[in-house]
């Protein structure tokens, strides 16, 4: 039985990342090359090993480089391209940001963080979308945050918001090239970065209050909305952000000032909440 999609070719950034890493082994089990991009070597090596190991008859390449880096990003989707002299599948990955106050931020660490949602995708598209000669599916990580306030997470809401501009500018100036441009939106998902959050009970709690479904997720779930959006089955899906987050959208963000009293100290905090620059 053939699988959706072989003889496809996947670029992902981020590809060593708890996120990044599930999507290589979802795209690879139905039948697609994968080119997995990150910063480490070493990371890189050890994800392709086990993903070799969780897909036997797979091919995974991997490319070391940095997703804000025009150069590296270019030489990662030669790479990919070159596999099988096409490109058909592209998932930027990388992405990220930490709870600040508005008031504690510059210019630099702001643009820090709009760079890494932003233009870590925007890369990846300018790029990547001129090899895509057979049309093809462009899939993003977008947050919950992105739609939903969250305070002490201005740069993040701003970048993911940002991020899905993009997609809907994107969609539709590639439609005619027949490149579909989508993004997958998770809610609070474990991963390497929030680790430290689920294993604080008063942190991951205030969350799951706010989850219908009663859990937080897990890479794997995030990797299934990204695989439908990149197959045949969402051929007439583009422009759109899809929430996978256990319903979390339905509700609201929890209340984190303690935990950003506790990072910052109390005094910081008061400072910023009475709309005062700490010293």
């Amino acid at each position: 039985m053939s699988k959706a999609l072989a003889g496809k070719v996947a670029f992902v950034t981020g590809g060593s990342g708890g996120i990044g890493s599930a999507v290589a082994e979802s795209l690879l089990r139905d039948g697609a090359s994968v080119l997995i991009m990150g910063r480490r070597q070493a990371a890189l090596e050890d994800t392709r090993r086990r993903l070799l190991e969780a897909v036997p008859d797979g091919r995974v390449e991997i490319h070391a480089g940095d997703a804000l880096s025009t150069e590296d990003v270019q030489a990662g989707l030669a790479r990919a391209h070159a596999i099988a002299g096409r490109l058909d599948i592209l998932v930027p990955a990388v992405g990220g940001g930490g709870f600040k106050p508005l008031l504690m931020h510059d210019a630099d660490s702001f643009r820090a963080e709009l760079d890494n949602n932003i233009i870590s995708a925007f890369l990846v598209m300018r790029y990547g979308a001129p090899l895509m000669t057979q049309g093809g599916s462009i899939v993003c990580i977008s947050s919950t945050a992105g739609v939903t306030a969250f305070p002490w997470l201005s740069a993040y809401c701003t970048g993911k918001a940002g991020l899905e501009a993009l997609i809907r500018t994107a969609a539709d100036e590639l439609s005619s090239a027949n490149i579909r441009v989508n993004a997958v939106r998770p809610g609070m998902t474990r991963t390497e970065a929030t680790g430290q959050m689920f294993d604080a009970p008063d942190v991951i709690g205030a969350f799951l209050e706010q989850i219908p479904l009663g859990r937080g997720g897990d890479p794997a779930d995030i990797a299934a909305g990204v695989r439908f959006l990149a197959g045949p089955e969402s051929g007439w899906v583009t422009g759109q952000s899809f929430a996978v987050d256990g319903g979390h959208e339905l509700r609201r963000n929890p209340d984190l000032t303690a935990m950003v009293g506790l990072i910052y100290g109390e005094e910081a905090l008061a400072a910023v909440k009475a709309g005062r620059s700490p010293e």
